[in-house]
């Protein structure tokens, strides 16, 4: 049986759909590898698959997974009824349903529930503090510090319920390869399994993988130039682990361009990526400098992105998309501070951020035990311990030595008042505790109306305002959080909570509870309007236009120099933008930045000092 479709099919793509068995496709970004995937999903589920049997896409990224959907539902020539058999989802998220129903297999709970990034950053902070930087430790006490992050991670979830994302793959490696039953059971519910980017799969991953593909029949997609994850055990020979273990037909569909046809986009990335350029000029690709100062800098990527988005508007689609890629996660805030507060008299870019959420997650569980003690549930313990978690949480998994010492002290100054008040002591007056025990008092006469998005920023506000430095940076990361859009389930759920008790009783709960969801949920919507982010959270994604912008050598004291020579150059493409620092994985990472746009990319690097890569040898 043929499947119709609303374009024209290379002849490789053709082979694709008409292949049985194993499969490995290989491409570039735009090649169509994810296009050819759903059509031979369409294919598969019109040739008959048994009473409630389904065709199971996996990717990395909820991003990817979205534009999948998007692609799924636009396509006409598959109906609704053949849509209806094709799962698409995360590898995080199957994990999850099979550890959750089947854990108990491993000793496991039968109540088990996710261990957050966040919290487990705060689980996993005593551990950390005893330890200095990883770039001071020796390889013993790094791997001795790894052992006890692990050990600690396999009590929380063994002894309390709680799974954090690093163990799902572990734990449903070991369900499928310690039960053939639960193995048959997945693969006669899924006969065919899609992996989007399969380069990537580290090796808990591909244990998975391995099982799966045992009796089910796997169809990977695979870009080897795009592997950008070796940071986290993507392997570079894992496509000839998949070769030796399944014998795959292979099929290679490199030299195509779907996504940036009529540009130079995969061109010029492929150049970056083999260091050599074979034109002088390529369509798509624009280059900028600018001076190697703070406001020149900040100047730049305004008004090129000012300059961008005028001429989305003026001629690009009805939800047009421009990311801002930068190198750095500190560069991403930089970037989205600026667009909030631009320099002179520049407009304010309205713009999503996709910065690191741990802080910003802890700040907003701060928001919600204020909201929650509005009216009389609530205590200052229980605020000091959230302002606590949030030191101890918010550098994720490398948090620095001063907000886990930040902790320390608040909660030491929060014993101290006790023991004073105990003894009929007055608190000293310079306690750190005194301005924090103030500022939560005085949210009790704050004015709530049942609105959680009025509600909240009411509160956020309040924290803006006191005169407490450790609660105005906790606003500050607040405004990260954008869940409070209408419609969302945090929302709904807040206005239910309003609606039935005339507060927010549960507001905490329900807040932990959201972001969990959120860690699950797929947004069908495809990225639209400006975005800033840094260059290794855009894989997967896709964009109009692309802006890349990397440091500058003289904004807040850097590069930092001793003795004449450059000892820190932070935000750059390339680290410290030396040649000798040019590697595979810098290439890739800068290939795959460069080749998410559709139509254009810009290129924005210091003039004294620009990219080391784009410079002829």
């Amino acid at each position: 049986m043929s499947i119709q479709v609303s374009f024209d099919l290379t002849n490789k793509q053709k082979e694709v759909l008409a292949a049985e068995g194993h499969l490995l496709v290989q491409g570039g970004p735009g090649s169509g590898k994810t296009t050819v995937s759903i059509l031979k999903a369409g294919k598969i589920v019109k040739e008959g698959l048994k009473t409630g049997q389904r065709v199971l896409f996996l990717s990395f990224a909820r991003a990817t997974v979205s534009r999948v959907l998007e692609a799924i539902a636009e396509e006409d020539e598959i109906t609704p009824d053949v849509k209806r058999h094709i799962e698409v989802d995360t590898y995080h998220a199957f994990f999850w349903r099979l550890i959750k129903s089947h854990g108990y297999l491993l000793g496991l709970p039968r109540r088990l529930g996710i261990l957050t990034p966040p919290n487990e950053a705060v689980a996993l902070s005593d551990i950390r503090n005893e330890y200095k930087l990883d770039n001071k430790l020796s390889q013993k006490e790094r791997e001795e510090k790894k052992q006890r992050e692990y050990a600690e991670r396999r009590r929380l979830a063994a002894e309390e319920g709680l799974v954090c994302f690093d163990l799902f793959a572990e734990m449903a490696g070991e369900l499928l390869h310690r039960s053939n039953k639960i193995r048959r059971l997945i693969s006669n519910a899924y006969p065919v399994i899609i992996l989007d980017e399969f380069q990537d799969t580290a090796p808990d991953q591909w244990r998975v993988i391995q099982a799966l593909g045992r009796d089910s029949q796997l169809l990977a997609l695979a870009d080897p130039e795009q592997r950008i994850f070796d940071f986290i055990g993507a392997d570079p020979e894992r496509l000839q682990h998949f070769e030796d273990e399944f014998a795959p037909s292979k099929f290679d569909l490199s030299s195509e361009n779907h996504r940036s046809k009529g540009t130079d986009l995969a061109h010029f990335g492929n150049d970056i990526l083999k260091g050599k350029f074979t034109k002088k000029s390529y369509d798509g690709i624009y280059f900028d400098v600018f001076d190697a100062n703070h406001n020149p800098a900040i100047t730049k990527v305004v008004t090129e992105t000012l300059q961008a988005r005028k001429r989305l508007i003026k001629d690009g689609p009805k939800d047009w998309s421009l990311a801002i890629l930068v190198p750095t996660k500190r560069m991403t805030r930089i970037v989205s501070d600026a667009f909030r507060e631009p320099p002179g008299r520049l407009p304010k870019i309205e713009h999503n951020a996709a910065v690191d959420m741990e802080a910003a997650i802890l700040a907003a569980e701060i928001i919600a035990y204020i909201l929650q003690s509005h009216g009389g549930r609530g205590d200052v313990a229980g605020f000091v311990n959230l302002i606590c978690s949030y030191y101890r949480g918010k550098g994720g998994n490398t948090p620095s030595k001063t907000s886990l010492q930040e902790a320390v002290r608040i909660y030491a100054a929060f014993q101290k008042a006790v023991e004073c008040r105990d003894a009929g002591k007055a608190v000293p007056k310079k306690s750190i505790f005194l301005p924090i025990e103030a500022a939560y008092e005085a949210s009790y006469n704050l004015v709530l109306t049942g609105d959680p998005d009025s509600d909240w920023t009411t509160v956020r506000k309040h924290l803006d305002a006191v005169d407490c430095k450790r609660l105005n940076e906790i606003a500050a990361e607040v405004r990260n959080i954008r869940l409070l859009d209408r419609g969302t389930q945090l929302r709904e759920s807040l206005s239910q909570n309003w609606r039935d008790t005339g507060r927010y009783v549960d507001a905490l709960e329900i807040v932990r509870h959201a972001f969990v969801q959120e860690h699950f949920s797929i947004n069908t919507r495809p990225e639209s309007g400006v975005v800033v982010m840094n260059m290794h959270k855009a894989k997967g994604k896709q964009f109009d236009e692309v802006i890349i912008f990397e440091g500058w050598p003289r904004f807040e004291g850097w590069p930092r120099i001793a003795k004449r020579k450059i000892v820190a150059n932070p935000d750059r493409i390339v680290r410290g933008n030396t040649r000798n620092n040019i590697n595979d994985q810098t290439r890739q990472n800068f290939r795959v930045s460069i080749t998410r746009a559709k139509q254009r990319t810009t290129i924005l690097t210091p003039q004294v000092d620009p990219c080391v890569i784009l410079l002829p040898e």
